[in-house]
């Protein structure tokens, strides 16, 4: 089996609430988990990451930290995440009247001589974490675009 070339290890502060999230709202499944370590190893259509309750200490105490923590964890960095049906997320979100940080709407980005279409949105996960998960819109040719704007 092969296994990704990247996988975040993202630590929060309290494994069950961001098991809850990442699995019940958003549709991770844990591949496997260690409980007496406070750590799960989920997936989601080929998506991987890692969750790794760590208690909040200063980086000169020997954890994985650093810098002292301060919510919101993993400022500066925003996790993209390809998925089949941004709309399904989306609307479980909404359900719950989990606040976006960005609502749904269309980007494309140019790469290249070409543009590259999302359907996007971007949600805090519980620890602060900036998520964007999207759906693709295939891409387009820079000029073609040009006549569109």
């Amino acid at each position: 089996m092969s296994r990704p070339k990247l996988v975040p290890e993202l630590l929060c502060s309290d494994l069950e609430v961001s098991l809850d999230f990442y699995v019940n709202i958003i549709g991770f499944r844990v591949l496997y988990d260690r409980p007496e370590n406070r750590f799960a190893y989920l997936e989601m259509g080929g998506v991987e990451m890692m969750l790794d309750e760590t208690p909040e200490i200063s980086s000169d105490e020997g954890d994985w930290w650093t810098a002292r923590a301060t919510k919101p964890y993993g400022r500066g960095v925003n996790f993209m995440i390809e998925v089949a049906d941004v709309h399904a997320i989306h609307d479980r979100l909404k359900r719950l009247r989990w606040p976006l940080f960005r609502p749904m709407e269309d980007q494309w980005y140019r790469a290249g001589e070409s543009k590259v279409g999302n359907r996007e949105f971007l949600v805090q996960d519980p620890d602060g974490y900036l998520l964007r998960f999207f759906t693709s819109l295939g891409d387009r040719d820079v000029v073609d675009s040009l006549s569109e704007s």
